[in-house]
Order: structure tokens, then sequence, then C-alpha cells
């Protein structure tokens, strides 16, 4: 046994000896970098760790609390059979310009209704509104300043100076409720128009004459909306809110946002067009929005059922909401039904549609707006609100993306179709002559023609 031990200890300092020698320092530093490494080691597995994990719980927090937006421009959809053919691609300096020679080709129609109805029209969305901001805005054939007081008041003004042009929009700084000009700080008042101050007048007078035309506007649902309507005395129709967007039950989940390039007229009759659903959005989603692609076989496991019907309003109900019944669910070969949805929506005017859902795992709302561009080009919105939980956190993400996908086949349609004013129906088209006749109310006899607002752009 004192061999063993004596054999052992000699051991332990040949171990020792050879430690001290073979690296730079005494043993007392050796001995105290490995009790640093051995400390530090922890730290930074625990470090690593903490990370993943915050950055973990900012991806959560971002999916459970960020709203998606799909947008896409006038050049993104319906286009590709031309870029196709000429080899062109995304980022290919062409590609405008061979859009655009398509749009000058196409044959429109030869009667085409107004190109600017009588009603509602969003013009922006709230949250694209700051306090203090002013905001250019051109639709419906007008060139307007949108702005908004620190208040939080929104007022909408036509966009000219009439001392000398300027544009308010563009540069116009917002003083209390009223605008000044970028060009020589006139003021006008966003409550009726007036010029209120022109700071280098000696005299201090101010000509009466001196107003802006005062736009009527309303801010509801996550819009804001300016009235128009040929008739100035005419009065705007009351407006639906709804008191669980306002009151905050239930949250912006996301949006898609398109340029559509038809009539505004057209987009809207979808509603009573209910044998194209089943033409254009039978075919499986997964088949994606390319209308040339979207029959695949492959995809046939799945397709999509649709009952609708489009109603004008009766007697003693307002005569500017027609609605229309859907029901909507996703049948796997023919047979299995599966996510059901009922689909109450209501057409409110010529350029607002709420469309109220119900799943099985609860309701949800989507809000359509419909804007004039051009006469010719409509920007369309889509909102989805829902109360906030982690299913819909879920499912309206799923929700946006698919509705998208339908749109566009629409619009791969609208992009290209000529309007027909005395168009060819059946009996099973019956409601598309309905709607026509509804729609024709928000026509005026002195509503600016297509071809005057045509004559106009181009000039």
């Amino acid at each position: 046994m004192e061999k063993l031990g004596s054999m052992m200890e000699y051991r332990l300092k040949t171990f020792a000896n050879w430690m001290v020698h073979s690296g730079n320092g005494t043993l007392e530093d050796l001995l105290f970098k490995t009790r640093d490494t051995l400390t530090v080691w922890p730290w930074s597995t625990a470090l690593m760790y903490s990370v993943a994990g915050v950055a973990l719980l900012y991806a959560l927090h971002l999916f459970y609390y960020q709203a998606v937006v799909w947008k896409r421009d006038l050049t993104d959809i319906g286009y590709n059979h031309i870029l196709d053919a000429a080899r062109i691609g995304k980022s290919n300096r062409k590609r405008v310009d061979t859009v655009n020679r398509a749009r000058r080709l196409r044959k429109i129609g030869d009667k085409l209704p107004p190109p600017y109805p009588n009603g509602w029209f969003s013009v922006l969305e709230s949250e694209d509104l700051a306090r203090g901001e002013a905001k250019s805005v051109d639709c419906l054939g007008q060139n307007l300043v949108v702005f908004r007081t620190q208040e939080g008041e929104v007022n909408i003004l036509d966009a000219y100076c009439p001392h000398l042009g300027a544009n308010l929009g563009v540069g116009g700084v917002v003083r209390g409720d009223c605008i000044e000009c970028p060009f020589h700080h006139w003021s006008f008042s966003g409550r009726d128009g007036q010029c209120t101050n022109i700071p280098y007048s000696k005299s201090g007078v101010v000509p009466k004459v001196a107003r802006l035309r005062k736009w009527r506007s309303l801010e509801a649902n996550g819009f804001i909306f300016v009235w128009h309507h040929v008739d100035p005395e005419a009065e705007p129709w009351t407006f639906n809110v709804l008191p669980e967007i306002e009151d905050g039950r239930w949250v912006y989940y996301g949006k898609n946002e398109f340029l559509v390039n038809c009539h505004i007229q057209d987009v809207p009759e979808n509603g009573a067009d209910v044998a194209h659903l089943a033409a254009v959005h039978g075919p499986n989603m997964l088949s994606g929005s390319d209308i040339r692609y979207s029959r695949a076989a492959w995809a046939d496991f799945g397709m999509h059922s649709w009952l609708a019907s489009w109603k004008a309003p009766e007697q003693g109900e307002p005569a500017h909401i027609a609605k229309m019944d859907l029901v909507h669910s996703f049948r796997i070969f023919n047979k299995l039904e599966v996510g059901k949805i009922d689909v109450r929506a209501y057409q409110i005017g010529p350029g607002y549609v709420q469309l109220m859902m119900n799943t099985g795992m609860g309701p949800f709302v989507v809000l359509q707006t419909v804007t004039p561009i051009e006469p010719l080009v409509q920007k369309v919105i889509h909102r989805f609100y829902a109360p906030r939980n982690i299913w819909n956190a879920i499912f309206q993400k799923f929700a946006i993306w698919a509705e998208s996908v339908m749109f566009e086949r629409d619009m791969m349609v609208w992009n290209h179709k000529q309007f027909i004013d005395n168009p060819l129906l059946i009996k099973e088209d019956r409601l598309i002559k309905c709607y026509r006749k509804w729609y024709s109310q928000f026509y005026s006899e002195n509503s600016v023609s297509f071809q005057m607002a045509k004559e106009k752009l181009d000039w």
C-alpha cells in the first residue's frame, strides 16, 4: 500500500510539472483560468438560450398583434400571360410599358355608365392620417387635401389655394383647425373652407371669396369617407357604424389592397353574379390566383362550394342598401365538408360593403371599400376585424391570404373584360339585371360622363 501511495504521489507531481511547463504562467494561473472557463461556460449558455427565448417571444408577439398587409399594384395581377409571352420578369423595366400598352389596346365598351357615382367613398384609412398631418388625395375626378387637427377632427377641402394655385396637400401645415398654404401661408378653416389669415396683408382684410370647397366627411370603422354627389343639396344617408369596431371589442387583424383596371360597377356586381362563383372560385385556392392554372388536376381533391343569393331592398327598407346571403364550405373529394362560413353582405351605396361572417369558431367582419381613382382604375381595400384571441390570430391571417387569392382571380377577369351595357343574359342571370337597376340610382342626370372624365384625365 505504501508503494502504491508513493507511485500515485509521483504521478501527480509529474502531471503538475507537465501542466506548468507545457503552458504559460504558473500552476495557480492555470487553475484560475480553468475555474474561469468552467464559470463562464454555463453563463454563456444561459445567455444564448435567453436571447433565443426573447426572440421567440417577440416573434409570437408579432404573430399575435401584428396586422398583415397584402398589397398589389396595377401591374402585379392579371397581366402575366402577356409578360410571360414577352419573357419580361418582375424587375424588367419594360414591364410597366408592356402592361400600359395592353390597357390602351383593350376594348372597354361602347356605352359605359358615369365613372363617379353618388355616395360615400373612402379616401384614406384612419391609421394613415396622424394628428396634425395633411395629405393630398386624388380620386373621384377631384384633387383633395385631407387633414386632421391636433384634437383629432378630420377635414376635407379642395386642394388648390385660390391665391396662386398651390396644392395644400403638398407641404401644407395644420395650425389649429386650419391648414396653411405652403406657398404664401394663407390659412383656410377646416370648418367651412374660408380663408382666415393672410400674414403679409397690411390691411388685415381677407376677401370673402377667398374660400375653398368644404367636402362633407366622416370617420367610421377604420376609414375616412367623403360624400360625393353632383347635386350639392343632396343629403347624405346615415352611415352604418359597427359598434364592435368603434368600441374596440373587435380588433384589426390586417388588410389587402388592390388597384383594379375596371369600371366601379363591375366590382360589386360580383355579388349578384352568383354563377361566376363556381366557375372562378370553385377551384381549390391552393392552385393560386392565376386563372390559367387554377383548375390544375392535382388540386381536384378539394373544391369550394358556394350557395348565394342577392336581394334588392324591399319597400320600407333603405334604398341604398342591398343584401347578399352566402354559404361557403370546402369539400374534400366532394364528400367531406369542412370550413363552413355563413356570410351576410350589406352593399351600402356604390362603394362600400360590410361582410358579416359566422364560423364554427366565432364571428368576424370584412369591410370592403371601392374608390374610383380614375374612370377605369379602382382602389379596393378589405379590412378584417374579429375578437382578439389565439384562434383569430391564426385564422384571420389565413383568411386574408385566402380572400386575396380569390379576389385576384376576379381581377384577372376585370382587368381585361369589356363593359357591356346591354348584356346577353339568360333566366339564371336575372339577379344581374336586378342589380344594375338598383345600382342605377347612384347616377344622376348631371353625373360626369365617362367620355368627359376620360378627356379631362387625358388633358
